[in-house]
């Protein structure tokens, strides 16, 4: 068993835009696209700060390298 923590990284594999949907879905063991859809539910509701936060999240969270470890 693998005692390290997990990281939160863009997605390379399962991405649309900039794989930041799918890197939470794989941190939270849940389906990306059920990710996507709470993303675009809260980014109309907050009259798209949504857009704003998904840019952020895109600068910030890093990609994944793809080493497996």
């Amino acid at each position: 068993m693998n005692n390290e923590p997990r990281k939160l990284v863009r997605s390379r594999t399962n991405r649309t835009i900039c794989g930041v949907c799918g890197g939470i879905g794989e941190y939270l063991n849940v389906d990306p696209t059920l990710v996507r859809l709470v993303w675009l539910l809260c980014s109309l509701a907050g009259c798209g700060t949504g857009l704003i936060i998904y840019i952020v999240a895109a600068l910030i969270i890093p990609e994944d390298d793809g080493i497996i470890g």
